[in-house]
């Protein structure tokens, strides 16, 4: 998918709400945790594995889904087309970082991302490091707090991305945007 297909990261998530008609395309996919999960029936202990995965193309699409199967091929597969169902698009700016400082707490996880000048790389702690890596930003400074859950890190760090804007959407919506405003570019 071409950048020019959409002009926004916004208008991409509203196009893809209802995730039937996402693009497919060739995503990276890293796994994030499996574990071996056990239930307890009257006929005795019933075992299953969780997968958590994240995918991305490294341009600014990136997502995060889990998978229970009862065994851990299946587990990695319905926890990749669950991580396609919720893919978003985040704006990158050329220095391969985030447009701005921003917060996001889901349960007991929050985090912490500030954009970072160019060389520094990825400094983040375990799968909120993934998410990034795999969305395909390269300077940017994260900290985790609260919470070590994996899978509550790494759809905080979903959500901490999704509400990242860039200067033109914010001119757009406030009614400031201009021919003059327009010609700049977005960092």
């Amino acid at each position: 998918m071409s950048s020019k297909e959409f002009e926004t990261a916004t208008e991409f998530n509203k196009k893809y709400r209802n995730k039937k008609s996402i693009p497919e395309q060739n995503y990276i996919e890293r796994l994030i945790k499996i574990s071996r999960v056990t239930k307890v029936t009257k006929g005795g202990k019933k075992l299953s594995f969780r997968a958590i995965v994240v995918i991305g193309d490294e341009k600014g699409l990136v997502g995060v889904g889990v998978g229970k199967a009862e065994d851990v091929v299946n587990a990695f597969q319905k926890a990749r087309v669950n991580a396609v169902k919720n893919i978003i698009k985040i704006p990158i700016t050329k220095s391969l970082s985030i447009p701005h400082r921003v917060l996001a707490d889901v349960g007991a996880c929050k985090i912490i991302m500030r954009p970072s000048i160019e060389g520094s790389g990825v400094i983040a702690g375990g799968a909120v490091r993934t998410v990034l890596e795999v969305a395909g930003i390269k300077n940017v400074i994260a900290k985790q707090l609260g919470s070590d859950n994996l899978l509550n890190n790494a759809r905080a760090a979903i959500v901490a991305l999704k509400s990242l804007t860039t200067e033109s959407e914010v001119l757009k919506k406030r009614g400031l945007l201009t021919s003059r405003t327009t010609s700049t570019s977005d960092e």
